[in-house]
C-alpha cells in the first residue's frame, strides 16, 4: 500500500481506458472527482460507474470526450450529458449481479481512516463496494478524517488498498426537508397499519420522515433499508427502536445530526447482497415496504420512473423488497400525493396511462396510499381495486377517472 501527497497521483494510477467504479450517494469524494478532470486526456476511453443521487451527486466523471458513465440513476447533470452517460434502468439485485460479473478495473473509494487493527470501515456508503472490492485489482483510497466509522461487516484492511490519500471532507447531505400537509396525512393512513415491533423499510422525502414521526409512540421497531436520512434518528431519540442494533442500512444520507447519530450501537451497516436479498428478508417478522411513486393506474400499476423532464430513475430497490416483503408475508405500502401541478394533474391514472416503464406490477402492492385515505387492493376484482384508487384520488378527478375506468371495460 502506497501513502501518495494527492489525489493526482493516485488518479495517475488507474489503468488507462479501464472501468472504475466510484463511491458516491453521501461518501462521494470530491477531492478524487477535482483530480479525474484534471487528468483529463490522460485518463484515455475510461468508464465511471456508480449510485449518483440527484439533487446530491452532481459530478459527471466526464474528464475528456473519450470518457462514458453508466449510471442506475439520472441526475440532471448526467442527462444533459447525452450520448456520453449510458442509462441503465436495473433494480438493485440486477445491478448488483452486473457488477459482479463484470468487475470493474479499478475503484475510487472513501473510507474511515483505520482502526487500531488497521482496518477501515466504508461509513456512511456501503452499497456495493464493500462487497466487491476484493475482485477489482486496483483500490484507491480517500482517507477521510470526517467518515463515520460505522459497525458492521463492510470493511477494509488497510493493507488490502493499493494506493490512498489523506484529507477531510465533509459528507454530502441532503438534510430532512421537514412534511407538509399532505405528507402528514399521508403518514396519518399508514401509521395505524404498523404495529409494535414492525420492521420498516423506506427511503428519503417528506412522506417517509412524516411516516417516521408518526411512529415515536411506537416500541421495539426496526429498519431493514437500503437508505435511511434524518427521520431515522426520531425514531431512536423518541425510545421507539428495539434495543441493539435496530435499524440496517447500506446508505445514510442527511445532516450532520444523521452522520453522527449512525457512529452509535442501534446501527448496522451491510451491503446490497444483504439490505436487498428476498432471503434476508423473508426471515423478518412484520416487515412493512413503503415505497414512492410518481402515479399508480386503476390496475394498481406503479410507475416511478419518469417524471415531467422525462427519465430519472430506473426502478432502484422497490421491486427487490416488494419481493421481500411478499416473501416474509409482509406489507407492501406504496405512498404518494394525489395530484401534481397544484392540483390540476391526477396521479391516479387511467388503466395503462402512467409514464414511462411499470415499476411495480399490479401483484407487487398490497395498499396504495394518498392524502385522501387508503386502497387496500389484497383479494380484489379488476373493478373492486379501480373503485378503491378511484376512492383515494383527489375529489375534483373522480368523475374523470370513473369514466375512464367504464370507457376502458366497456371496450374489452
Amino acid at each position: 500500500m502506497s501513502i501518495e501527497a494527492d489525489a493526482d497521483a493516485l488518479v495517475a494510477r488507474l489503468p488507462v481506458g479501464g472501468r472504475t467504479i466510484v463511491s458516491g450517494c453521501s461518501a462521494e469524494s470530491l477531492l478524487f472527482a477535482d483530480a479525474l478532470d484534471r487528468a483529463g486526456e490522460a485518463l484515455g476511453a475510461m468508464t465511471f460507474t456508480g449510485i449518483f443521487v440527484p439533487a446530491l451527486n452532481r459530478r459527471t466523471y466526464l474528464a475528456n470526450l473519450s470518457c462514458k458513465t453508466e449510471t442506475f440513476f439520472l441526475t440532471p447533470e448526467l442527462k444533459a450529458a447525452r450520448d456520453a452517460v449510458t442509462f441503465l434502468p436495473l433494480c438493485y439485485a440486477d445491478i448488483r449481479q452486473r457488477l459482479r460479473y463484470a468487475p470493474p478495473d479499478a475503484a475510487l473509494m472513501m473510507l474511515s481512516p483505520p482502526d487500531e487493527d488497521g482496518i477501515c470501515s466504508f461509513g456512511s456508503t456501503v452499497d456495493f463496494l464493500a462487497e466487491l472490492w476484493p475482485s477489482i485489482p486496483v483500490r484507491l483510497a480517500h482517507i477521510n478524517p470526517l467518515m463515520p466509522r460505522t459497525r458492521g461487516e463492510a470493511r477494509i484492511p488497510l493493507t488490502s488498498i493499493t494506493a490512498m490519500v489523506e484529507s477531510p471532507q465533509p459528507l454530502l447531505g441532503m438534510p430532512d426537508s421537514g412534511s407538509d400537509a399532505v405528507s402528514d396525512a399521508i403518514a396519518g393512513y399508514i401509521a395505524p397499519l404498523v404495529p409494535d415491533g414492525a420492521t420498516l423499510q423506506t427511503g428519503l422525502g417528506k412522506v417517509p420522515g412524516a411516516v417516521f414521526r408518526a411512529l415515536t409512540g411506537r416500541r421495539n421497531l426496526r429498519v431493514h433499508s437500503g437508505l435511511i436520512g434524518d427521520a431515522v434518528v426520531d425514531l431512536e431519540e423518541a425510545g421507539a427502536l428495539a434495543p441493539g442494533a435496530a435499524v440496517m442500512a447500506g446508505v445514510a444520507i442527511g445532516s450532520e445530526r444523521l452522520y453522527q447519530a449512525i457512529t452509535g450501537p442501534a446501527y448496522r451497516f451491510a451491503p446490497v447482497a444483504l439490505t436487498h436479498d428476498g432471503l434476508a428478508i423473508r426471515a423478518i417478522r412484520d416487515f412493512i415496504a413503503i415505497n414512492s411513486a410518481t402515479e399508480v393506474d386503476l390496475f394498481g400499476q406503479v410507475y416511478a420512473e419518469v417524471g415531467p423532464k422525462g427519465f430519472m430513475s430506473g426502478p432502484g430497490g422497490a421491486s427487490d423488497f416488494a419481493r421481500g416483503a411478499k416473501l416474509a408475508d409482509g406489507l407492501r405500502i406504496v405512498a404518494l400525493a394525489a395530484t401534481a401541478a397544484k392540483g390540476t394533474i391526477s396521479r391516479i391514472v387511467a388503466p395503462n396511462a402512467g409514464a414511462g416503464p411499470v415499476s411495480l406490477g399490479r401483484m407487487d402492492v398490497d395498499i396504495v396510499v394518498t392524502e385522501f385515505g387508503l386502497a387496500d387492493l389484497r383479494g380484489g376484482t379488476h373493478s373492486e381495486r379501480a373503485a378503491a384508487l378511484i376512492a383515494i384520488a383527489a375529489p375534483d378527478h373522480r368523475a374523470d377517472l370513473t369514466a375512464q375506468w367504464r370507457s376502458f371495460i366497456e371496450k374489452l
